[in-house]
């Protein structure tokens, strides 16, 4: 036995000799701490706001491929804007914006009306739909009709799409729309600015509501967004949390107004809404008051990164 007990160490002796010796690393746990990709937005400032801009676009791209369908048993109605506002309205929470509106009231006509409205950003369409009554469209470009299922959800709900480069197919347009107005008891929204301006003024206003307004002898509502330059920045690729502010101002009648009065119309609904905005960028400015996004923590004032935002807006 004692033999038997010798053989076998002796085996085991030169078993592990020959065995080559495999030098032992640091333990490898498996780690629950996140990603790259979620470290990385979570970290930088520029990667979250290239993150939420590209959400932005592809959120109102996926819901206009899947309500398209959905609109279409209806057909072209200026009632499927209530799809399009519904898909459009969770979009504040997800950046956790607060939409402030002021003036409410002043929007609860009976009847047809104008909305002038300032153009700031794609960031404008949270706020429109905010506030947008009932049987009301907005007149865009006619690009927008090319850009596939977003152009289709477009048509589908009614908008109005107009050709600025050719004066006389804009002309036809608003002289139908007039019509139109009236005998369907349809409001209409428009950027009198004509394209997006992110600036603290704003741009001179184009004629085409206004003559709208007049030809249709329907009121005027000017409505103004305050800026965003507080929690989002192109410039800076900054998009945090904030507050958006809306103001609905008293509306301007047109009843007896000509063609001949227009500039001075287009002039006086300018002037008041500049003020307006001047007076939101004041008051404002500072008080942003936070919520907490979907998409992720915004900055906190109080931290570091925050007081940095801060300090370069105040400079």
């Amino acid at each position: 036995m004692s033999d038997l007990t010798d053989l076998e160490s002796s085996i085991a002796q030169e078993v592990t000799a020959a065995t080559p010796q495999v030098t032992q690393g640091p333990r490898v746990t498996h780690s629950h701490s996140p990603p790259l990709v979620l470290l990385l937005y979570r970290c930088s400032p520029h990667i979250q706001f290239l993150c939420k801009v590209a959400f932005f676009n592809c959120w109102i791209v996926a819901l206009a491929t899947l309500l398209s369908p959905l609109a279409a048993f209806r057909g072209r109605s200026v009632e499927n804007m209530r799809l399009l506002r519904a898909a459009l309205l969770p979009l504040k929470r997800f950046y956790g914006i607060r939409m402030r509106v002021r003036g409410s009231e002043r929007l609860r006509l009976p009847g047809p009306f104008v909305i002038v409205c300032n153009h700031q950003t794609s960031l404008d369409l949270m706020g429109m739909v905010e506030v947008i009554p009932e049987r009301c469209v907005p007149i865009a470009k006619r690009e927008l009709l090319y850009l596939g299922t977003v152009g289709w959800a477009c048509w589908l709900s009614g908008i109005i799409f107009i050709e600025r480069q050719r004066r006389d197919a804009a002309i036809e347009v608003i002289t139908r729309t007039a019509s139109t107005m009236r005998r369907e008891n349809l409001r209409v929204w428009v950027f009198p600015e004509g394209t997006r301006n992110p600036g603290r003024s704003m741009l001179p206003f184009k004629r085409g509501a206004f003559h709208l307004a007049v030809q249709a002898q329907v009121p005027i509502v000017p409505i103004v967004i305050s800026p965003y330059r507080d929690f989002f920045s192109p410039e800076e690729k900054r998009f945090t949390s904030g507050t958006c502010t809306i103001q609905v101002l008293p509306r301007v009648e047109t009843c007896g107004l000509s063609p001949k009065d227009v500039p001075k119309l287009t002039e006086s609904v300018q002037q008041a809404m500049a003020e307006a905005l001047a007076e939101m960028s004041m008051s404002d400015h500072g008080e942003q008051d936070m919520e907490q996004p979907l998409l992720g923590p915004g900055e906190d004032r109080d931290s570091p990164q925050g007081q940095g935002d801060t300090a370069r807006r105040s400079k």
